[in-house]
């Protein structure tokens, strides 16, 4: 039988004003089959709950199927899109806040855009929760913004438990593991040629140094010191050979290397050569 179509949401009644937290509205809805929301981009947080059903929600080139008990989150000017099942299409209910606070909050939660999915099935608070906020500014009182931010704080709060919880256990599919590598990968990839550490990139993916090392070990047979500086060295490699008119020094320091003498040697060690001579190798050819 067919599930009947519904749409509802109920605003802050009070201007957001210079809040550091605000939320702007809640909402619920039982969607049709094949409903499709995006692509497009919000300027506010945006979380969703699965109440029941199934949908597709996609974002940084990467689609995720979600089901119950399932929650995804959305920040602001990320281009996102989500679509109910054709046969089973979601009923999800919804939170949108804003506020200078928002982005701490969120990051403290272990929430990031790489990895923007909670899968957290047997949670009674999570659902409660986003029907306080509702109530809370359906009442439309002076205290609908105090209430919607304190039930706010215990919803991000109950996140931030779950994740914690299950990446302590180590309660994770390889599915999720291997998304949480990638994320790594990722930082990695765009951070090499700052001043990181593996316990920043932790702090920064919300995960424990030690659970993350062993869990990129496992994937990818390295440490992630290793992978970071040979992915240095190969970037620094490059820049030997397309960008000559740059110094060793220079080179060294667009790498994420801040002593040439260490540079040099990690260089040789993996290549065989200095930086110099594998220069002169290359201008002779």
């Amino acid at each position: 039988m067919p599930k009947q179509e519904s749409y509802y949401v109920v605003s802050n009644p009070l201007p957001s004003g210079e809040s550091a937290l605000t939320v702007l509205f809640a909402g619920e809805s039982q969607t049709k089959p094949v409903h499709r929301l995006g692509p497009k981009v919000y300027d506010y947080y945006l979380i969703h709950y699965v109440i029941s059903g199934r949908g597709v929600f996609s974002t940084q080139g990467e689609e995720y199927a979600l089901g119950a008990g399932d929650s995804f989150v959305i920040e602001p000017e990320q281009l996102i899109s989500y679509v109910s099942d054709d046969n089973d299409p979601w009923h999800y209910c919804w939170i949108a806040f804003t506020g200078e606070q928002a982005p701490s909050l969120v990051a403290s939660t272990g929430i990031n855009p790489l990895q923007p999915i909670l899968h957290i099935k047997r949670n009674r608070h999570i659902p409660v929760l986003f029907r306080h906020i509702q109530q809370a500014l359906r009442a439309k009182k002076v205290s609908a913004q105090l209430k919607s931010i304190g039930y706010l704080l215990l919803l991000l709060g109950e996140y931030c438990e779950a994740l914690s919880a299950s990446t302590t256990a180590g309660v994770v599919s390889d599915a999720e593991s291997d998304r949480i590598v990638q994320q790594a990968i990722h930082y990695l990839s765009t951070q090499y040629a700052e001043p990181i550490t593996i316990e920043m990139m932790a702090e920064s993916l919300g995960y424990n140094r030690a659970y993350l090392s062993r869990l990129f070990k496992r994937h990818t047979k390295v440490t992630p010191v290793t992978f970071l500086l040979k992915l240095r060295v190969d970037k620094a490699r490059q820049l030997l050979r397309e960008r000559l008119e740059l110094t060793i020094e220079q080179i060294a320091a667009s790498v994420g290397f801040y002593d040439p003498l260490y540079f040099s040697k990690q260089f040789r060690r993996l290549y065989g050569v200095s930086p110099s001579e594998y220069r002169n190798q290359i201008k002779s050819l």
